[in-house]
């Protein structure tokens, strides 16, 4: 799961670099393991990208060579590809006009793509990443000879055909075509999401009105500024107004003279989001395709104390706990439903990452202490329900409940706010293989005798899809959703038997990223650097010799 988003300001003389770098602050929970910016400054592109979090890959020195008014960025979690610096996003390619992209989400058929793009186009894919491989498709589909006659916003649309006939999977991105607009574009089947907001200029003629729809921005002329984004939160932050989401399917082209252009580039498109973000990834404050994560979980909450009702109708809870932070919502409607207080019973420390997207199950279960602490008279003597939104691995849940028991928890239960999560994801969430699932093969009994509690109790996938439901605008519902990490049923047609899983579980299992980033794999290229140089890691064409540049200067003109 990554965050993207995209700027174009209507005024030349402005910069984009401060807001893109306050947005990719706010979408910063979808991804800590990269950030990257790239500006394009009057046909001049300016990048910078790095491991680490965003405040940390952008210095002021950097901040001061990212100008232009048009502009990308990206954080980064990993589940295709590796943890290399050199998959950090934007990716560029200079060929045609110097196209970079900012994309969230996994492609399926990344085997297929790489061997046509390497024999039928002769184009060279320099990574494991699959967001070079979208990067690559769209620039061919952009130097096609077949559409060398059309005016520039046929040709992109064109591009955009092809990469929705080509790609499969779920993806959200962002290009930025370098001297001629930026493109937002959602997969077709709309799993991974992305928001369309603008604003009237700052300092050019502004419109009377912000007209309601892309369509209707056509002759915008340069009275309004466009964001692109994941996240709604991130739209609003910017003080832009959201218009809409990007439809499944769609693609939206802005040009540098401000005009908004929209087409549907894939026939057969339908809806089906992802419901993981309504329950983990999104942050609550945040709008996706019509529905409040926010609300959406107090409904889950709601829901899954129903079921805890039924299923223990003398229960003995005496305080409800949330799993700091994501269950906070639902735990909190959960214990009014139940009629126990909610209490705070763990404090975090809001300097670790998330345990879920962090790579590595030592690594996820080694943080889990250093996250959380218990506050020990909410636990002392007491039976204490916790609430959490998902359970995964187990990991997580192992160590809390280890830790409601040292801290005096006479008996200690577990809820998760999701359906018991048996099966990969493949859409861009870290679930790679089964056999590291605590749900594969184990029923509820044996879960909670596996994670310590004395007995769990999981969401019905239909209370989930009907949370969600629920909060839908009448006029735009949503009839179906991605959920195939607890049902095993791919929208895009997958099925689990198939050679892709257990490719990806040879890819993506942790013993492989762990071998990977012990680079017990990877040949290392002796290539001169200087020590603590803040150079990010740039494409293999930008020479970072010690002769030839400053070890101070991080973003280069491409």
């Amino acid at each position: 799961m990554c965050g993207i988003l995209g700027l174009l300001l209507a005024n030349e003389d402005q910069y984009v670099n401060q807001m893109i770098f306050d947005g990719l602050t706010v979408l910063q929970h979808r991804g800590q393991d990269a950030a990257g910016i790239v500006t394009s400054e009057r046909g001049r592109l300016h990048l910078r990208k790095d491991n680490g979090l965003v405040k940390d890959v952008f210095q002021t020195h950097h901040m001061i060579e990212l100008r232009g008014n048009v502009g990308l960025g990206h954080v980064r979690y990993p589940t295709a590809g590796s943890s290399s610096c050199a998959e950090a996003q934007p990716l560029y390619t200079n060929y045609p006009y110097g196209i970079c992209v900012a994309h969230n989400g996994n492609l399926t058929n990344t085997e297929e793509l790489a061997v046509e793009l390497r024999t039928e186009c002769q184009r060279h894919i320099n990574t494991d990443s699959d967001s070079e491989l979208l990067l690559n498709v769209f620039a061919e589909g952009m130097s096609s000879p077949d559409n060398h006659d059309l005016d520039m916003t046929n040709k992109v649309f064109k591009a955009m055909e092809k990469v929705m006939s080509k790609c499969k999977g779920g993806y959200a991105g962002l290009y930025l075509i370098n001297g001629i607009g930026l493109v937002g574009f959602r997969d077709p089947h709309g799993i991974r999401p992305i928001v369309f907001g603008s604003r009237s200029s700052m300092t050019r003629g502004s419109m009377s009105s912000i007209p309601a729809t892309p369509a209707k921005m056509k002759n915008a002329s340069g009275s309004l500024d466009y964001v692109m984004a994941s996240e709604s939160v991130a739209i609003d932050t910017l003080g832009f107004n959201l218009v809409r989401d990007i439809k499944p399917g769609e693609a939206i082209f802005i040009d540098f003279k401000g005009n908004c252009h929209t087409r549907q580039c894939h026939m057969n498109a339908s809806l089906a989001p992802c419901i993981f973000e309504y329950v983990y990834f999104a942050r609550p404050d945040s709008i996706m395709d019509g529905v409040s994560v926010y609300e959406s979980r107090l409904i889950m909450g709601e829901k899954l104390a129903h079921k805890i009702m039924k299923k223990h109708p003398d229960h003995d809870i005496d305080v409800v706990i949330p799993i700091p932070d994501t269950s906070r919502t639902s735990a909190l409607q959960a214990a009014y439903i139940l009629g126990r207080p909610f209490r705070e019973g763990f404090i975090k420390n809001r300097y670790i990452a998330r345990t879920f997207i962090m790579p590595g199950q030592e690594t996820r279960k080694k943080s889990v202490r250093l996250k959380l602490n218990t506050i020990k008279s909410e636990f002392a003597g007491r039976n204490v329900l916790l609430v959490d939104d998902s359970v995964v691995r187990g990991t997580t849940a192992r160590e809390i409940v280890d830790m409601a028991r040292e801290a005096g928890a006479r008996n200690v239960y577990f809820a998760s706010a999701a359906p018991a999560i048996r099966f990969p994801n493949i859409y861009g969430i870290d679930i790679p293989t089964r056999n590291e699932l605590v749900a594969f093969e184990r029923d509820e009994r044996q879960i909670a005798q596996h994670i310590g509690c004395d007995w769990i109790e999981y969401q019905d996938t239909e209370d989930l899809e009907d949370a969600v439901k629920e909060c839908c605008n009448p006029d735009f519902p949503l009839d179906q959703f991605d959920t195939s990490c607890f049902t095993g049923k791919y929208v895009t047609g997958e099925t689990i038997n198939d050679c892709y899983f257990k490719r990806i579980h040879d890819l993506r299992n942790d013993a492989a990223q762990e071998k990977r980033r012990s680079g017990a794999t990877t040949p290392q290229i002796d290539v001169p650097i200087t020590k603590g140089s803040d150079h990010g890691c740039e494409s293999v064409h930008n020479d970072q010799r010690d002769s030839t540049l400053n070890a101070q200067k991080g973003c280069e003109a491409i």
